[in-house]
């Protein structure tokens, strides 16, 4: 019987890239599956389409996670239509870059919305449904250990942010039975961050590994803590980038 055989997910912010991966994979291993998406409607029905011919159940529901109201309420559909929440993948994240003094208030007040706030708001609705054995699982970066150069600042301190966050709540909701934790990916073949990019040679340069991850690498650490054999890791933050950080 596959290891999430009559589970329940939602993955925020898994039109493409590393959620969809994320959300098919968890699929792979048993579980229903619903995504929120802001703009990419066509393409988050292809991931459900993908998770519907594994023979799961699917849907996607359009949340922008800047907006709290928003946010609440795709959790609160996704369990209804689901019948339960059992994982939470954080993963929507968005990265504005440059010299500090650059920065607009703009740019910081959207970094804090979705990077931060937003896994604060879809953990606590989360919570209202979830029970003994849930899983809330964020996707961070390599970036809030180690910044390897300039341009990072903001980014790197919403990732950051996240891990007194995961560590506080693995503390609050671990005698419910809740594990928290926070998967850091390094250079990952995204639309975000893509291996034939401008960057892609500088960070190739900084891995033990010197080559880009792919979203099935990380949709598999996720994958491994939201099972049964993830049951004792709590308050824990796994780094996986090649060895850049090493």
């Amino acid at each position: 019987m596959p290891s999430l055989h009559g589970k329940h997910a939602l993955v925020t912010g898994a039109s493409r890239g590393l959620g969809a991966a994320i959300a098919k994979r968890l699929a792979a291993d048993g579980a229903d599956i619903a995504i929120t998406y802001e703009r990419s409607a066509e393409r988050a029905q292809e991931v459900v389409t993908a998770i519907e011919a594994l023979g799961r159940r699917a849907l996607a529901i359009g949340a922008d996670s800047a907006d709290p109201a928003a946010l609440r309420s795709a959790v609160d559909q996704a369990a209804r239509a689901l019948g339960g929440l059992d994982i939470l993948v954080n993963n929507a994240g968005i990265f504005r870059g440059g010299a500090p003094e650059a920065l607009t208030l703009a740019d910081i007040d959207a970094t804090l919305a979705v990077n931060i706030r937003a896994v604060v708001i879809a953990s606590q609705a989360a919570l209202a449904h979830m029970g003994e054995g849930g899983r809330i699982i964020t996707i961070g970066s390599n970036l809030a250990d180690r910044v390897p150069g300039p341009g990072y600042s903001l980014y790197a301190l919403s990732k950051a942010a996240l891990i007194g966050w995961t560590r506080g709540l693995a503390r609050d909701l671990g005698p419910r039975g809740i594990t928290v934790n926070i998967v850091h990916p390094g250079s990952t073949d995204t639309d975000m961050n893509p291996a034939t990019g401008p960057q892609a040679e500088a960070q190739r340069a900084r891995m033990a590994i010197p080559r880009y991850g792919k979203p099935d690498d990380i949709a598999g650490l996720v994958a491994f803590v939201a099972g049964p054999e993830g049951r004792f890791l709590n308050g824990a933050g796994l780094t996986m980038d090649g060895g850049a950080n090493a």
